[in-house]
């Protein structure tokens, strides 16, 4: 494959050698000991060792391009994941806040209910103390009534 391109290099047409002509031999020699002495072969074999590595570069990139998207996927699966969960934790955090306020309510309604429960129990003990009053007074004046009647039959007697 290469050798259209070396015979090129070394200064000449691409030429095809004659066995029949002796003379053309040794100068067919001479052109491969002239390409050995300037080096074209070895410059061909760097040449496609370079390309070799190039190639080998070039999957090395290759393979880190699809490692690189791997991992933007992954980070961008879990900045996802992430963000979903930061979106669940705010929702719990704004419940919390939402019992913690209904539970401040019920306290400070428990506390009006306890109040309003001390108030009618002093109305219950006031209201029982006035009819207490009511029903000494009743059972004085009976006595009295008791008495009146006792010392009317005593003096009717």
């Amino acid at each position: 494959m290469f050798d259209k391109f070396k015979n090129q290099d070394e200064g000449g047409e691409m030429v095809e050698e004659k066995p029949s002509e002796s003379k053309e031999e040794p100068r067919a020699e001479s052109l491969s000991e002239n390409s050995s002495d300037i080096g074209i072969g070895d410059l061909m074999n760097k040449r496609a060792q370079l390309d070799e590595a190039i190639d080998y570069v070039g999957l090395m990139i290759k393979n880190l391009k699809d490692k690189r998207t791997s991992l933007e996927k992954d980070i961008e699966e879990e900045s996802v994941d992430i963000k979903n969960l930061k979106e669940k934790l705010e929702k719990v955090s704004a419940y919390i806040d939402e019992e913690n306020q209904g539970i401040k309510d019920l306290a400070r309604k428990r506390q009006e209910v306890e109040n309003e429960a001390d108030e009618v129990g002093s109305l219950i003990n006031t209201l029982k103390d006035k009819l207490s009053g009511i029903d000494r007074i009743v059972d004085n004046e009976g006595d009295r009534v008791k008495k009146i009647k006792e010392s009317r039959e005593s003096l009717e007697s």
